[in-house]
């Protein structure tokens, strides 16, 4: 397992519904900035992984989400992120919406590393810099 990637986010206005509340739908963004941010902070830009002809991707295949709490305007959030597991082109990620010590949303990510159109095996070295051993 990787270390936990941990990303502040406020809650602004568009991140919710009409009553205040966050949508469910914002979740899945603040999650995948989290995802976004802990592949960066390994010293991988996203620009790299696209660029050039072995360019590479990841597609989120299945998550499984739990809401346990809701989240409101203004309230500071902290998305964490740990690559748990890696299996040839797919990689699992937990996935914690915090705010506090309070967890608020819960979820386990499958993603595939596409590229061309088809599956690619995860490349040796992001799944070095992840910590993660091929299963």
């Amino acid at each position: 397992m990787s270390a936990v990637h941990q990303l502040p986010i406020r809650v602004y206005y568009e991140d919710t519904d009409f009553s205040g509340v966050v949508y469910h739908a914002s979740y899945l963004r603040f999650m995948e900035r989290g995802r976004t941010e802990l592949i960066r902070a390994l010293g991988v830009e996203q620009r790299e992984l696209f660029d050039g002809d072995a360019a590479l991707g990841f597609a989120v295949r299945h998550m499984a989400i739990d809401f346990l709490k809701p989240a409101v305007m203004d309230d500071v959030l902290t998305i964490e992120t740990q690559a748990t597991a890696a299996r040839g082109a797919t990689m699992d990620v937990a996935q914690r919406v915090l705010r506090g010590e309070e967890v608020l949303v819960t979820a386990q990510v499958k993603v595939a590393c596409v590229g061309g159109g088809r599956a690619r095996r995860i490349p040796d070295g992001l799944r070095r810099r992840l910590g993660l051993e091929i299963i």
